[in-house]
């Protein structure tokens, strides 16, 4: 069977300011293309289709244009899950209606996973969907208090789908989640407040293949079996090396897969470029000078409006940062940047300040509870 898994669209991104959704549309009509050439048995989505609950009209209808492409023209099945970005509700509406046409989404956890079968020349393989698991969601559905955080809420979902498996077939899981050892990046939502909310790869033992959404970089995770997509593109500068693909899956009578990354031509790439001012202006022009681009410049001193000449060769530069500036000893450079750390490094820090001693574990987690419960409230309600 060959499968094409892809995840983290994240349409209605907005980067630095810029709606990225003409250039998500262009690379979509890439994926579109590969589609018609590979002839997969099936696509898998998994998660984070949106960027955020109530996406932007634009978004919706990119992602409505796309999966009709999919469905109807190419008479591809599609397999899509919530991730934490999207709104379960919203997004699973009408799934009994859309899986007659061959649109099979999963919205929100529910108390027996969700199981698709397919099948090719050597028999049936089944698709078990779980979409984010928000751990207070998780605790409601199977009546179980004693899952204190996403890695235990996942662990007790896909127990639950082991129990409603398939007898005889091979397996393909699709999640939402962070594996334990895999390669974060800037432009991703942590899964679990206060903590990792990682899950050790043998969580997914007996699947025969686990296609995972979540994290930006394309990866294994733990084994051969276990991969992420990556996402559709660059989000933020810290993926600027990254090379972003969709995985070309090909299972055979035995449950061994072979994936293979098929790469994406972004319509713009996400660049860090380093020089003077002068040495960046005299530069020749490419064809490459509308990129997205962090700049760093080298000069001493004061610079005379280095943006807006910047932005006269270049119209996409997007963040500028002065090599000077970086490399003080002084206050400036001092700073800690707060996006970098989790919800409770940044509580403990401030207690510290304000209090002039650690926070009690007691006092964490009433942050923490409440931080999660606003959260929660944030992915249905953020515009």
């Amino acid at each position: 069977m060959r499968i094409i898994h892809t995840a983290d669209w994240h349409l209605g991104r907005i980067f630095y300011g810029v709606h990225l959704t003409q250039d998500q549309a262009y690379v979509l009509d890439q994926f579109i293309n590969l589609v018609r050439e590979a002839k997969p048995d099936a696509v898998v989505i998994a998660g984070d289709v949106y960027d955020r609950a109530v996406p932007p009209p634009e978004a919706v209808g990119l992602l409505d244009e796309t999966l009709s492409r999919l469905v109807i023209d190419l008479k591809t099945r599609v397999i899509l899950i919530a991730g934490n970005h999207d709104s379960p509700e919203r997004l699973g509406f009408g799934t009994r209606l859309l899986s007659q046409s061959g649109l099979h989404v999963a919205g929100r956890v529910g108390l027996d996973p969700m199981w698709t079968s397919l099948t090719d020349a050597h028999g049936t393989v089944s698709f078990c969907t779980i979409p984010y698991a928000e751990p207070a969601l998780v605790r409601e559905r199977l009546g179980n208090p004693d899952l204190p955080d996403h890695a235990a809420a996942m662990r007790a979902v896909i127990a639950k789908a082991r129990e409603t498996r398939p007898r005889g077939t091979r397996s393909v899981l699709v999640a939402h989640a962070l594996v334990i050892g895999s390669e974060e990046s800037e432009s991703e939502r942590p899964l679990s407040v206060g903590g990792t909310g990682a899950v050790e790869p043998s969580v997914f033992d007996g699947f025969s293949f686990v296609a995972l959404g979540h994290l930006h970089r394309p990866q294994r995770a733990g084994n051969d079996r276990i991969h992420y997509s990556g996402s559709l593109l660059q989000y933020s500068f810290s993926e600027a090396a990254h090379t972003k693909s969709v995985n070309l899956v090909e299972l055979d009578a035995a449950g061994r897969c072979r994936i293979e990354r098929i790469p994406l031509t972004p319509r713009r790439a996400v660049r860090c470029v380093t020089g003077t001012l002068e040495t960046l202006l005299n530069a020749p022009a490419g064809k490459d000078a509308d990129d997205y681009l962090s700049v760093t410049l080298l000069d001493k001193g004061p610079v005379f409006d280095p943006i807006g000449r910047l932005r006269s060769k270049y119209p996409n530069v997007l963040e500028l940062k002065r090599a000077e500036r970086l490399g003080r000893g002084d206050a400036a450079a001092s700073r800690v940047d707060y996006r970098t750390l989790s919800d409770r490094e940044i509580f403990t820090s401030f207690f510290q300040t304000m209090k002039g001693e650690a926070a009690s574990e007691d006092e964490i987690n009433a942050y923490l509870g409440i931080v999660e419960r606003l959260h929660a409230l944030e992915r249905e309600s953020q515009p």
